[in-house]
């Protein structure tokens, strides 16, 4: 087996220039990571109405107000919230001394569920 050599030493070979782009990709890179939004600003920013996020979710837009306003939401109502706006939430854990780490929700949510039964039954069919 090949021994691992450090992505440093693969960078400095490289001619300057090329160092250049790679670190100005990077920090590109972890500006996106390190932006911090609220439901609210990931909702403006999506030219989404609190009404429609609602009615996506069978409930009252004053509701999704209150979400919005709430200091500690549940998980699970983000997780709704962020899939009636068409994305998928991700929760990410951060430690000093290793890489970041995606957590995963301990059982699928329910639209995932759903269209695994859809598929079952098509196949059953």
């Amino acid at each position: 087996m090949r021994e691992m050599i450090p992505v440093e030493n693969v960078i400095a070979a490289l001619p300057k220039a090329r160092q250049r782009v790679i670190e100005k990709r990077g920090k590109v890179l972890l500006d996106r990571v390190a932006r911090r939004m609220t439901l609210a600003e990931v909702r403006k920013e999506r030219k989404v109405t609190q009404t429609k996020i609602a009615k996506e979710l069978g409930i009252g837009q004053m509701q999704i107000s209150r979400l919005e306003r709430r200091k500690d939401p549940r998980l699970s109502t983000m997780e709704r919230t962020v899939a009636a706006m068409g994305g998928q939430l991700i929760l990410m854990a951060t430690f000093p001394d290793q890489e970041p780490v995606i957590l995963a929700s301990a059982s699928p949510a329910k639209e995932s569920r759903a269209g695994t039964k859809k598929k079952a039954q098509k196949r059953v069919a």
